[in-house]
């Protein structure tokens, strides 16, 4: 699968694309005797140390899995991550910085908005606005970071992390899922999470968990698609400044669409070889949402920790709204408005942000950061 290709469309056509590195694929085989990543099953309060303890062509597990109180501090390298609801969700990001998904990709570890994980926390005043869907297959969160507070660099467009990867030991390696999603309403029940997929960079990020029971999950969680980014992979109405929390309907699986003669369609993505992406035959639909319940950060974010020594880079506040005018080339995530020179700067006034189709992502110019 390709990775770290960043390409931006700006109206109907992309106005650049950067590749932050080579695919895994044409250097690295599988290894008849690694289990894949997504085929290993672990008891949430039985976890082994590391669920990778192979070596390959890209080393070892750099963390670990077993994660408690006594690994719980902002040096952490927690690699079990949770999703639970718009409170308590963890994302991938470097364990070290700043730097890149792209330089990366295979040690990011969990970073999360609630002690109890063992993990980092993900600093005080760093989410800027969070949308939480829960549909009849999976759970998903959408939003906006200054991703600076999680050591990425804040011109960095990002790229996807997922349980697949081409050795099939996962970006990163060995990293694991747990949700309580679908347990009934019991807080204790971790569920592992086999399918999921993460969109990191681009001051943004998407993150969706598919329910292991469901028969669909590999469909909705699919990973093949890394250079559409989360406009494609998760559509939503996310907006920056915004934090809630909603029930809402399943999307049409990742590049299936029905065209305009009803006849429905299977997008096939490019190979890197053949250059930027600079057209696309369809817009994602948006799933309609209900019962969405508005919070205040300050209330649900209560104990993220304020970090001395970082200064919050402005990149993600200066979004703009995804309405009509103006382009943002080179970002990654939920949509956006405004000019942007593609450095990670925004220039556009910051008001809303909503992470859909070409169309909803900027009006009619749209910004979509894509991820490997």
């Amino acid at each position: 699968m390709p990775r770290f290709a960043l390409s931006t469309f700006v109206a109907v056509a992309i106005a650049s694309s950067k590749v932050y590195a080579q695919d895994s694929s044409t250097t690295t085989a599988t290894s008849s005797s690694i289990v894949p990543l997504a085929s290993k099953h672990f008891d949430y309060n039985n976890l082994p140390y590391q669920a990778d303890p192979d070596t390959g062509v890209r080393g070892t597990q750099s963390g670990f899995n077993r994660c408690n109180s006594t690994t719980e501090n902002q040096s952490s390298l927690c690699q079990t991550a949770i999703i639970n609801s718009i409170e308590d969700f963890c994302l991938w990001a470097p364990p070290t910085g700043l730097t890149t998904i792209g330089e990366t990709e295979h040690e990011e570890v969990a970073w999360c908005t609630k002690p109890g994980h063992g993990s980092r926390l993900i600093p005080a005043g760093a989410l800027k606005g969070v949308q939480f869907m829960k549909t009849p297959d999976y759970v998903q969160v959408v939003g906006f970071i200054d991703q600076t507070f999680i050591n990425l660099k804040p011109d960095d467009y990002g790229g996807e992390l997922d349980p697949h990867g081409a050795d099939f030991r996962g970006n990163p390696l060995g990293g694991l899922f747990y949700s309580t999603a679908w347990s009934g309403g019991n807080s204790n029940d971790y569920k592992q999470v086999i399918e999921w997929h993460n969109f990191m960079g681009g001051s943004a990020f998407c993150l969706k968990a598919c329910d292991p029971a469901g028969a669909h999950a590999p469909d909705f969680c699919q990973h093949i698609y890394d250079r559409i980014g989360c406009a494609y992979n998760a559509p939503n109405n996310a907006k920056n400044g915004t934090f809630e929390s909603c029930q809402g309907e399943n999307q049409d699986y990742p590049g299936i669409y029905t065209d305009s003669s009803g006849k429905v369609q299977t997008y096939t993505q490019p190979p890197e070889s053949l250059g930027v992406i600079s057209t696309m035959p369809y817009q994602p639909k948006v799933p309609a949402s209900s019962n969405c319940v508005t919070y205040t950060s300050s209330a649900i974010y209560a104990a993220l920790p304020t970090v001395s020594g970082v200064t919050p880079s402005g990149h993600s506040s200066g979004v703009s709204s995804i309405r009509s005018t103006g382009t943002r080339t080179g970002t990654t995530g939920p949509s956006n408005t405004g000019t942007s020179s593609g450095s990670g700067s925004n220039s556009g006034s910051p008001t809303t942000l909503a992470i859909s189709s070409l169309t909803s992502l900027l009006g009619v110019a749209l910004a979509v950061f894509f991820l490997s």
